[in-house]
């Protein structure tokens, strides 16, 4: 099995009108204090970038998108009635979870793969990519935030991603993980109530730390006050519908205690960060 050991179907991404949002957006109550995100919910690109010149099986690959996630974040917004914003993109193309200046925002070279069509991209093409995709996810996450702080429901963001069972041929014991910067008010409660489960190995900042300036909780929880987490869940437990269903099932209840127990989690606190 290769590094990464995706299992989605091999196919080229859907070809995007030129005129399709960057952004779906899942409308839901804001009084639940709750706002969904996902930030690599597509492996599809505009039609004016064909493949990338990239063949059509990296496309089911990890450098593409996060597999699973769209999926299980539309079960846990339909679960919990709240709203929540995913992009349209893939990550190949510009990543929403990296700050504007971030070295790694277009990659031209992503787990052993070259980028063709990212190879010789000069600052006006990074700059469309900017203004065309990414600026508009970040505004509409920024937008829904706004309102529902106007409605007086500050809302708890969750971030949810997922990763390889296998990276460059170590296999990765979790099964899941929270990712979290200074703010404990979201990430430590989930990450104590994901434990409860004695099937489940919980990652605490595994397989990546949670501290990065100006990516997608940086910007919207943490320079916000809002209280944030990033749940990372493991690809190969989420590669099929049943799969998806088992974890929208196990996270709902686990999400839901957290929401009424945890204290401050719909206040605006600010707690620094460890990047700074």
């Amino acid at each position: 099995m290769p590094d990464g050991a995706e299992m989605a179907e091999t196919r080229f991404p859907a070809a995007k009108s030129p005129d399709e949002a960057p952004f779906e957006k899942v409308e839901g109550d804001r009084s639940r204090g709750l706002l969904l995100l996902c930030d690599h919910a597509s492996n599809a690109l505009p039609a004016r970038y064909g493949s990338l010149g990239l063949p059509a099986s990296e496309f089911s690959r990890h450098i593409a998108y996060d597999i699973g996630v769209r999926e299980l974040t539309l079960g846990l917004a339909q679960a919990f009635g709240v709203p929540a914003l995913m992009t349209t993109y893939s990550r190949l193309l510009i990543d929403p979870n990296r700050g504007e200046d971030d070295p790694t925002l277009v990659m031209r070279l992503s787990d052993g793969s070259v980028v063709p069509g990212n190879a010789t991209h000069d600052a006006a093409e990074r700059q469309h990519r900017l203004v065309t995709y990414h600026r508009p996810y970040h505004e509409a996450v920024a937008a829904e935030i706004d309102a529902a702080i106007a409605e007086g429901h500050p809302p708890a963001i969750l971030s949810i991603h997922s990763y390889t069972p296998v990276w460059r041929g170590v296999p990765r014991p979790w099964h899941a993980g929270i990712l979290w910067d200074s703010d404990p008010r979201f990430a430590l409660p989930l990450l104590d109530a994901l434990r409860t489960d004695p099937d489940l190995v919980v990652g605490d900042n595994e397989p990546y730390d949670g501290a990065l300036k100006n990516d997608c909780m940086y910007r919207h929880g943490t320079a916000r006050g809002l209280a944030h987490a990033l749940l990372e869940v493991r690809q190969d437990l989420i590669k099929d519908a049943a799969g998806i269903e088992a974890w929208t099932q196990r996270l709902v209840p686990l999400v839901a205690k957290v929401l009424q127990q945890a204290p401050d989690l719909n206040t605006i606190r600010h707690y620094g960060s460890r990047c700074d």
